[in-house]
């Protein structure tokens, strides 16, 4: 088997077997083929496409080129939840310990800002001395001892895709549904779960602008997981707000703390809810459990714990607001006239924060955790000219002068209100 006989085939449209996709995913992990030749695979994958079949043979490929952790000596059902990604998505860091307070393992893998989207370990890395790197005999230690973790993959997990991800970005080849579906649940899969929830945003703030594309890349997922051997499913949620009113890594830590200490219904923690119960229906434990959870203060402590676990302060919950850094400068970005808060644009804000320092522009870029915004304007709100439509963090004058005017782009006022959109859009099952 040869790196030009398997091109040759996927250009010509004839198909790939099972063993050749697996000889390739290996051969991306180990260097035997070349920068070349994995742009010609991405390439040829984008243009000619994988049937339903080839997609989870590629994406099992992927995950096996790499670590797979066991579970089998825990007493728990160990489960996951992935998002596309969108802003003020803070997500993870409350259903993950609400998930092991229910019983369940929750061993996160995650990944750092992409975009104009956060990233859950950059996140939590805002947290003094947290790590999010951790090998795998602790990992396993930690779910024995809390069930719950959120961390890094290792360069053992799913190197295919490492390899092959780089390559997309420099040939044009990101869009391909059928190398995102792979990329995202070799490595999700690598993790092990018994189920798996995945959540597909969609909306001003999300990669996926409408319910069509979001549903094609839902539907890929679900199946591909599915023929994997995970029981999987996944919601299409509404990004066409932040989920909570703060972008950026420390203030939407603050935002994650309060809502702990004091759970009420609201977006956030409604989608929360939404998102656990067919994972833990999918195990055999109570669907109704996160906001049993939330209500009772056990997901708190657990948060707590974990918080402590990898390295961060012990009671963080009791001490977060003073332990969290600051911004050197905090203003006001004014409304400029009155009228009721039609749409956000969600992307801008996003690029904003990351403009401000709260996100990458290169890879090897350091991140200020405490820039961003807090006290953003509910869509649908009305406003006063001059009433603030969200508190600017940044780290000079200069730069929250800049974003005053951003901040005013990015939500467009009318005289009537907008229609409110539903959280979840649609459900997709196996």
């Amino acid at each position: 088997m040869t790196a030009e006989r398997i091109l040759t085939k996927l250009r010509t449209g004839a198909g790939l077997s099972r063993d050749e996709l697996s000889w390739f995913a290996r051969a991306l992990a180990d260097d035997t083929v070349s920068d070349a030749q994995a742009g010609a695979f991405a390439m040829g994958v984008i243009l000619k496409g994988l049937d339903a079949s080839a997609r989870a043979d590629l994406t099992c490929a992927m995950r096996d080129s790499g670590r797979v952790l066991d579970w089998s000596g825990l007493d728990r059902p160990v489960v996951d939840k992935h998002s596309t990604g969108g802003v003020g998505d803070a997500v993870s860091l409350i259903l993950a310990p609400a998930l092991a307070a229910c019983g369940a393992a929750v061993p996160m893998i995650s990944g750092r800002g992409l975009g104009h989207t956060g990233g859950t370990l950059d996140k939590l890395e805002s947290i003094p001395g947290l790590r999010t790197q951790v090998c795998e005999t602790e990992l396993y230690a930690l779910m024995k001892q809390i069930g719950v973790a959120i961390v890094g993959a290792s360069g053992a997990i799913a190197p295919a895709d490492k390899r092959l991800y780089g390559v997309r970005d420099a040939t044009g080849t990101v869009p391909s549904l059928d190398l995102i579906t792979a990329s995202i649940l070799s490595k999700k899969l690598a993790a092990s779960p018994d189920a798996l929830i995945l959540d597909v945003k969609m909306g001003s703030g999300a990669w996926m602008k409408t319910l069509p594309d979001a549903q094609e890349l839902a539907k890929a997922l679900v199946q591909t997981a599915n023929a994997a051997g995970c029981k999987t499913s996944a919601l299409i949620t509404d990004m066409n707000a932040p989920l909570i009113p703060a972008l950026g890594n420390a203030l939407e830590v603050a935002e994650v703390v309060a809502l702990l200490k004091d759970p009420k219904p609201c977006r956030m923690l409604d989608l929360c809810a939404a998102l656990g119960a067919p994972l833990l229906r999918a195990v055999g434990l109570n669907e109704d459990g996160i906001w049993k959870a939330l209500n009772s203060g056990a997901a708190a402590e657990k948060f707590d714990q974990m918080i402590a676990a990898q390295g961060g302060p012990r009671g963080f919950l009791d001490q977060g607001a003073n332990l969290l850094p600051e911004a050197t400068v905090i203003c006001e970005a004014p409304a400029p006239g009155p009228g009721f808060i039609n749409a956000i644009e969600g992307e801008a804000l996003g690029q904003l924060v990351k403009t401000l320092g709260g996100g990458r522009q290169v890879e090897t870029d350091q991140i200020d955790p405490s820039v961003g915004l807090s006290h953003i304007a509910d869509l649908g709100a009305r406003v006063e000219t001059g009433d603030p439509l969200a508190m600017i963090h940044a780290a000079n004058e200069e730069d929250a002068e800049a974003a005053i005017s951003a901040v005013q782009a990015a939500m467009t006022l009318s005289e009537e209100a907008p229609t409110p959109a539903p959280l979840i859009h649609a459900e997709i099952t196996a």
